[in-house]
């Protein structure tokens, strides 16, 4: 099982928006370049450990916050 998740998006705005919002709910993350192998939409990605994976899916859908998807890293 993997140790972290990561966050996909569609823009760099939607990235930037999605790591206030979870900073601000007290969540740990890091912005990180996508890896290539999960999307090649958005440069940017947020790493988040894998097991509050459901916390800040429901977080992001609750602040209205498109995402591409979530995807164990």
């Amino acid at each position: 099982m993997a140790e972290y998740s990561v966050v996909l998006f569609y823009s760099t705005a939607h990235a930037i928006r999605a790591e206030k919002v979870l900073e601000r709910a007290g969540f740990r993350i890091k912005m990180i370049p996508t890896p290539r192998q999960l999307s090649s939409d958005c440069g940017m990605a947020l790493r988040f450990d894998r097991s509050k994976e459901e916390q800040v899916a429901a977080t992001l859908g609750t602040n209205k916050v498109p995402v591409n998807g979530i995807s164990a890293l």
